[in-house]
């Protein structure tokens, strides 16, 4: 184990093997780390993703978790899932270069970055309150050198771009570099509002076709973006607008390349 000082003044441990990332982040928030604390590990157990999903690391791949203190209203902590796609994307414009690959890169809601409509890298939020703090983990995945196989999904990677590019601790750290720079323009949701702006410019546009899987079924319809607090905007097929906060999405141009 590693232990080093990144340009922030967050604390930085580098693991060779661990279960999880964010699990590991939470251990330590238990035992009484506050953060802001950055946890890279080069091979996970038991990642995992959301709605519990497994979550692949494959050998190279970048698994990046940050433990800190947050001081929003807990109904206000899913909005880190996209200061981490802001930061998750910029990462990854510039590992492909050229102005993001011609707009092969989209974020997809509420946690995704896709590639040529594969899913390239992923983000999980959780949080608890301890004591005096609400904490939260903001986990990344980046397959930065090989897209793992998950059941349903297609998959990308940077590959072989992220071999010119770097190290995995080298694409942690440009991650930290523009999280950092997300969380201080979010300050605890006060900025919310400039986060979604940036997320929407990576977002596809409206009008795209797409489908939620929600507890009462599949609604497919027209992307309208997000409402202030983040929630997804999606006309049905019907033309009415409806507004989900939570649902698995799948972009047309996803199904048509699977």
């Amino acid at each position: 184990m590693a232990e080093a000082q990144s340009w922030t003044a967050a604390q930085w441990i580098e693991l060779e093997e661990v279960d999880s990332t964010n699990a590991e982040a939470m251990r330590r928030a238990v035992a009484g780390a506050r953060g802001p604390l950055y946890i890279r590990a080069d091979r996970q157990t038991v990642g995992r993703g959301r709605s519990g999903r497994v979550w692949q690391l494959g050998e190279g791949n970048l698994a990046l978790s940050r433990l800190g203190r947050v001081g929003c209203a807990p109904g206000e902590v899913p909005q880190l899932s996209f200061v981490a796609g802001v930061a998750l994307y910029r990462t990854t414009v510039w590992a492909l270069g050229d102005g993001g690959g011609g707009g092969r890169l989209t974020l997809k809601w509420p946690n995704d970055v896709l590639l040529d409509g594969a899913k390239l890298g992923g983000i999980l939020i959780e949080a608890t309150r301890l004591d005096d703090a609400l904490m939260a983990v903001i986990g990344i995945g980046l397959n930065t050198c090989q897209a793992p196989e998950i059941p349903g999904r297609r998959t990308a990677s940077l590959s072989p771009v992220a071999v010119k590019r770097g190290s995995p601790r080298a694409f942690a750290s440009l991650v930290a570099r523009h999280l950092e720079d997300g969380l201080e323009l979010w300050d605890d949701g006060h900025g919310f509002s400039s986060v979604r702006d940036a997320w929407l410019a990576g977002a596809s546009p409206e009008g795209t076709q797409m489908s939620i899987e929600t507890p009462e079924g599949r609604v497919s319809g027209r992307f309208l973006g997000l409402d202030e607090d983040g929630s997804l905007l999606m006309s049905d097929q019907h033309g009415d607008a409806r507004r989900f906060s939570y649902g698995d999405v799948t972009l047309a141009s996803e199904r048509e390349m699977s």
